[in-house]
């Protein structure tokens, strides 16, 4: 195997649930050492999310793959040593208790950074560290509704519309997996010196939402839910029902892709109708253009339809389920979706690594437990130095 590309570095990760564990799932893909702490008792509240099979939680495989997962009572003084032994000669210790919990602990930031001064912390929250808002209880939802996402998602006469999956969790962990290389970078080529990242789950969503408070702030436009329309940037773009019942998504908004969309569905003399001649009057006549565009769909299979697009060059594409993604050949030739050995399941399969390296790619070396506390052996007993009967008085005690 390859050497991975963040092979010596040691992560903590105290976290639960989405966000925050996401961040360490990243790096552990690309070779860092992370241990993954849980409460013996309750554990991660991950575990009992999503599907399960004979009783072990799916969703747990993925987000804590090629993590060491050990069990450590963080409110308990002899937890809080045990922690901070572990962060003595860690790169990065991630967390996402509600504000003011660390501190509660006394395993605050300048704590952590005197036992430690390379550590580099991320706390993960749902409002941020401050703010008055700091200590509401936060949640991907609240994120997603919050941050204008919810009210421009959705047809335009329903309801500001959710998505499907935690995808405001999914993003802060996106964000915080760079903020933290970044601020490895930073420590390693500048300073010398770790420091602590505040990112709440709100943020990162919101600047994905693209001009909306620029276009408010000069031109006073809210934007508003369209569906699958987007006006600003043109039309046809929606996705359209075929003849066979599927349904495909259409993206045509720039002029040249516009001017073979209608040569495709043999229409060209539509290039030279002043409706249609440009992407602004495309927009003032939007239901004409999907009228017209979608009825050429509907009329079709969509092998059909999708080959004729194809020909033309033209931006379309199924909508998928996951059995289209799973039997789709593209997916499978980038194995997008991989194979991985699990021991209690047999083979499974889960995302693959991405994105994928040219020399040090990343790699699913196992994945998550789901026996609580794997790993205590070899990180107490191996790495620490505690005897086993020291190991089995703080499991009597509630320790680990």
């Amino acid at each position: 195997m390859a050497s991975l590309p963040l092979e010596g570095l040691k992560v903590v990760d105290i976290a639960v649930l989405f966000a925050a564990p996401t961040i360490s799932q990243n790096m552990g893909d690309f070779g860092a050492e992370v241990i993954k702490v849980e409460h013996p008792k309750m554990g991660d509240s991950l575990r009992s999310l999503g599907a399960t099979k004979d009783g072990i939680p799916l969703w747990w495989k993925i987000t804590n793959r090629n993590k060491k997962c050990i069990t450590l009572n963080l409110s308990a003084p002899e937890g809080q040593g045990i922690l901070k032994q572990l962060i003595a000669d860690a790169d990065v210790l991630t967390e996402n208790f509600r504000p003011g919990t660390l501190e509660k602990w006394g395993l605050d930031w300048e704590t952590l950074h005197a036992i430690n001064p390379r550590l580099i912390v991320v706390r993960v929250s749902g409002f941020g560290q401050t703010g008055p808002y700091k200590d509401k209880p936060g949640f991907g939802t609240l994120a997603e509704a919050m941050s204008g996402f919810a009210h421009i998602t959705g047809q335009p006469d329903g309801p500001p519309t959710l998505p499907g999956y935690g995808l405001a969790d999914s993003m802060a962990g996106q964000f915080g997996t760079w903020a933290v290389m970044f601020a490895l970078y930073e420590r390693d080529h500048k300073s010398g010196k770790g420091q602590m990242l505040d990112l709440s789950v709100l943020e990162p969503l919101f600047t994905t939402t693209g001009d909306q408070a620029l276009a408010y702030d000069q031109l006073g436009v809210i934007q508003h839910r369209t569906g699958n329309r987007v006006p600003s940037i043109g039309a046809p773009r929606n996705t359209y029902q075929t003849k066979d019942g599927h349904w495909l998504a259409l993206s045509a908004n720039a002029p040249a892709l516009a001017k073979r969309v209608f040569v495709a569905i043999g229409r060209p003399e539509l290039n030279d109708d002043p409706r249609f001649a440009d992407n602004r009057a495309r927009v003032e006549h939007i239901d004409e253009v999907d009228a017209i565009v979608g009825g050429w769909i509907g009329a079709h299979t969509a092998e059909e339809a999708l080959k004729r697009f194809d020909e033309f060059e033209c931006a379309c594409a199924p909508v998928y389920d996951i059995t289209g993604i799973l039997s789709d050949p593209h997916f499978q030739a980038r194995e997008t979706v991989t194979t991985v050995a699990d021991p209690e399941l047999g083979p499974i399969k889960m995302q693959n690594v991405v994105p994928k390296f040219s020399r040090t790619p990343g790699t699913i070396r196992w994945s998550a437990p789901t026996h609580m506390g794997h790993h205590n052996e070899e990180i107490y007993g191996q790495r620490l130095g505690l005897s086993s009967q020291q190991l089995v008085e703080l499991k009597e005690k509630g320790v680990i």
